[in-house]
């Protein structure tokens, strides 16, 4: 899962926080009291304890995340399945700052980035899962992926946290993952225009030209927007994918794509197009809301889109206002060097990551919360919801959604969230569930699009966390470079003509000198040996 839309740890701020975030009352495993039911390793521990009334307390560092618990499907079955509530609490980094300042933390504590002094540092203020399991819930070791888990240990030889959407390398494999970006274009222009090849420059500036000329309404062309902290929307990295750019040299090292000569000729298309009046300004200041929105109003003639997943209710929206105005996935810029696209989902370190704080009320139904989300009942669940509610399997054994579910889905998709939440309880998600286990009308936004991603998904583990340490000086120099080149990324494209455009890049290649950039390439070598190492490859 490509998760874009993130709640991104400050980090740096976080760092002197969390050495005194103890004050108090913390647990450990060596005094964890014996568990309240007798233990059995093939049986989930949520099955043997008669406690009632339990209440948790969840933050989720994501103001944005629906803090309604008992009311929607899910959330109902897990409260009556667990004997549990749970308090939802959201916030931004300044929330969480506070948490670790205090030293009054919650049971539990969701954050979007795995590699943070606050991940880094779980040692001082989690509690770690699999001794956690072996006390309270052993059959969490046949439902968690023990690669996965490696991947989370730290240097202690513990692991705290647990991610969602976390893809091992038997998941690429068994190719069982949708892809979630896509070159998609409104299939009633994309007719209208002849279905013309876009793969080729010169294409690719016809066909925006030809919508221009006969659909003066829609904006030809319009991608991600850019965010904070350096995001450069779904120009960067992930149609650098798209275009097949390597992620590392033939010698085996680190490679920079965004100075790849295939990519850059494709950014300078991009400049050309936007010199053209064939991609609007408003695209550089629309926030990810209002973007969505121009989507469900189909004001986009084509959109290089990322996250499909987060895009779809936009996109059946559009579908449900106009079925002729659907959006559909073509091959579109293809690499003047001939390579094939390199999707890429989640790896091993996912999106979300999810720890049990050593001041939790009841370790008991933490880890228990744990197991049930990551076993095949709680995938069912918050995939499918609840069987005979929902769902049904049918005579080979899938889940299919109810005929009145798929209805509201297809006709009002903000109501099918609030009701149902499928695929909205994604802490423990994972990919290829609905894939594996589900046969159901697939929906007439995304259908075509997933379909034209299969085959061309590739994991990107070698490159997975091999940033400097946060706190370093590389650290400290990355971020000013991730910066500029947002900044430098956004000229490039309003670039006035190829003098400045190339003037851009130069200037980039400069300040990358100032930076010491080869001491963050050295480190980023370094790390992508250790991956090689833990990977066994």
């Amino acid at each position: 899962m490509n998760k874009k839309v993130v709640g991104f740890v400050s980090t740096l701020s976080i760092t002197a926080l969390i050495g005194c975030s103890n004050s108090g009352g913390e647990l450990t495993i060596a005094e964890l009291e014996e568990a309240r039911y007798e233990l059995d390793e093939n049986t989930p521990a949520w099955q043997l304890d008669e406690e009632e009334a339990v209440e948790l307390t969840w933050y989720v560092n994501a103001e944005w995340f629906d803090r309604a618990y008992g009311e929607d499907v899910i959330t109902k079955k897990l409260k009556e399945d667990l004997n549990l509530d749970i308090t939802f609490v959201t916030g931004d980094d300044s929330n969480l700052n506070t948490q670790f300042s205090s030293g009054d933390l919650p049971d539990l504590i969701t954050i979007f980035d795995g590699q943070s002094q606050a991940a880094q540092r779980a040692a001082t203020w989690a509690l770690p899962l699999r001794e956690l399991a072996d006390q309270y819930d052993p059959y969490f070791h046949q439902v968690a992926q023990e690669q996965t888990l490696d991947w989370y240990q730290l240097d202690d030889g513990f692991t705290y946290g647990y991610p969602s959407y976390s893809n091992t390398v038997d998941d690429y494999n068994a190719n069982i993952i949708p892809g979630s970006d896509a070159f998609i274009i409104r299939q009633d222009i994309y007719e209208a225009i002849g279905e013309p090849e876009m793969s080729t420059p010169d294409e690719f500036l016809e066909a925006l030209q030809l919508m221009k000329e006969e659909f003066p309404d829609v904006v030809p062309f319009a991608f991600r927007g850019f965010g904070s902290d350096g995001d450069v929307g779904s120009i960067g990295d992930t149609f650098q994918n798209h275009l097949g750019v390597p992620i590392a040299s033939e010698e085996g090292d680190w490679y920079n794509r965004n100075l790849d000569d295939s990519y850059l000729e494709w950014i300078r298309t991009f400049n050309e197009a936007y010199r053209l009046g064939l991609i609007s300004d408003d695209n550089f200041s629309d926030d990810n809301t209002i973007f969505e929105e121009k989507v469900e109003r189909g004001q986009y003639g084509s959109v290089f889109a990322s996250g499909i997943a987060q895009l779809s209710s936009s996109l059946q929206t559009n579908v449900a206002r106009d079925p002729e105005q659907r959006y559909i996935a073509v091959d579109g810029p293809e690499n003047t060097n001939g390579n094939e696209p390199t999707l890429n989902q989640a790896g091993l370190s996912g999106w979300t990551v999810t720890y049990i704080t050593n001041k939790v009320s009841d370790p008991q139904k933490a880890i228990q919360l744990f197991t049930y989300l990551l076993s095949d009942e709680g995938q069912y669940l918050t995939t499918f919801g609840v069987e005979g509610e929902t769902f049904d399997f049918n005579e080979n054994g899938k889940a299919v959604l109810r005929d009145e579910v798929l209805q509201l889905r297809n006709d009002n998709p903000d109501e099918y969230k609030s009701n149902y939440r499928l695929g909205e309880f994604w802490f423990f998600g994972h990919d290829g569930f609905a894939l594996e286990h589900g046969e159901n009308e697939p929906s007439i936004a995304v259908d075509q699009i997933q379909k034209w991603t299969q085959g061309k998904l590739k994991p990107q583990f070698l490159i997975e966390n091999i940033n400097p340490d946060q706190g370093t000086a590389e650290a400290r120099s990355l971020v000013n470079i991730d910066s500029t080149w947002a900044t430098t990324l956004a000229s490039l494209i309003r670039a006035q003509d190829d003098a400045a455009f190339d003037q851009l890049v130069s200037q980039y290649e400069s300040f990358l000198d100032e930076q010491n950039f080869e001491a963050i390439v050295t480190i980023r070598n370094e790390k992508m040996d250790e991956n090689r190492e833990r990977l066994g490859l």
